[in-house]
């Protein structure tokens, strides 16, 4: 084996961490084979160790599939190179929120899925950061593998079959679902506020509460807090009962890995079943995080014309 892996903590049931690996060992089938392999049983891997850099970052991907270009991309960014998306904080622009009575926080984000308002899923990303604040900045991460195991059996087999609606909404104190207590948004992102400009233009989609992993045939619960707006052909009632029931068990950060950066870090997810979060980091320091996106649909999303009966329920 051209590298080491092993648990990312102690009592973790999912996530990887990678190191040793030779970046010329990447272009080798049997070592790329192994490492999708892993990713597949495990959700998350971080990787330490190799050359810190946008190029190995994009070569890295390609181990797990064709790098894509993020559908978001018209929103007026500047990125390095198009496989690239750079994630910027910085006091003078950016997103602030501040939760009760505690310091205003940039670059928060909530419990989610990359993409899930649209109806293909990428099956995962890359991030890697370039200029680390010098406190928070953690990002947190769920496996909805995990999570589905733990539903009571009950709500397991009321739940099969049924698709959560979402719409694209850059509001993060405005979430129907996972919304956090006594969270203000104090200033919105000026790329955020563009796409908000242009919500119409991506239209309301349906995903599965719960799909089957194809390589394993294990069920994964497929639920993400932030853009929902609740269940396909059910009334407000019955959505809140099942989605705050199933939130209740996914976001147990009891059960959650918070990543500490460190300069040279790597980490990959599966975005068709690990949620993520970002906790944020003093509103008057610094982020640069880039990240690549890994192509891929698992085949199960679609346009949906529910949207506006949830929204106005």
């Amino acid at each position: 084996m051209s590298f080491t892996a092993r648990q990312l903590r102690e009592g973790l049931g999912f996530g990887a961490l990678v190191e040793d690996l030779d970046p010329e060992a990447m272009a080798d089938e049997a070592t790329r084979q192994a490492l999708r392999d892993l990713w597949i049983d495990r959700g998350v891997v971080v990787f330490r160790g190799l050359p810190d850099d946008g190029d190995t970052q994009i070569a890295l991907s390609r181990v797990f599939g064709k790098p894509a270009r993020h559908p978001l991309k018209f929103a007026a960014r500047q990125d390095t190179v198009d496989e690239l998306v750079d994630i910027y904080y910085v006091p003078e622009r950016g997103d602030i929120v501040r939760i009760g009575d505690g310091p205003s926080l940039g670059a928060w984000l909530p419990w989610h899925f990359d993409l899930v308002y649209v109806d293909r899923i990428n099956h995962g990303g890359i991030l890697r950061p370039v200029e680390l604040p010098g406190s928070g900045g953690t990002t947190g991460f769920i496996d909805g593998l995990e999570a589905y195991n733990r539903l009571p059996e009950a709500l397991r087999d009321e739940m099969e079959g049924l698709y959560v609606v979402y719409h694209f909404d850059a509001d993060l104190a405005g979430l129907r679902y996972g919304n956090t207590p006594g969270i203000v948004l104090e200033r919105m992102n000026a790329s955020a506020m563009t796409v908000m400009s242009k919500r119409d233009d991506l239209p309301p989609v349906a995903h599965p509460l719960v799909f089957t992993q194809k390589e394993t045939g294990r069920k994964v619960l497929n639920f993400s807090p932030w853009f929902s707006l609740g269940i396909e052909g059910m009334d407000r009632a019955g959505s809140d009962r099942i989605l705050g029931e199933v939130l209740n068990v996914l976001i147990d950060e009891h059960h959650a890995h918070f990543h500490q950066w460190q300069p040279g870090d790597m980490v990959l997810w599966d975005n068709w079943r690990i949620v993520h979060c970002a906790t944020g980091i003093p509103a008057e320091q610094r982020r640069h995080m880039q990240r690549t996106t890994i192509e891929g649909d698992y085949g199960l999303g679609r346009i949906s014309d529910w949207a506006e009966q949830l929204e106005q329920a």
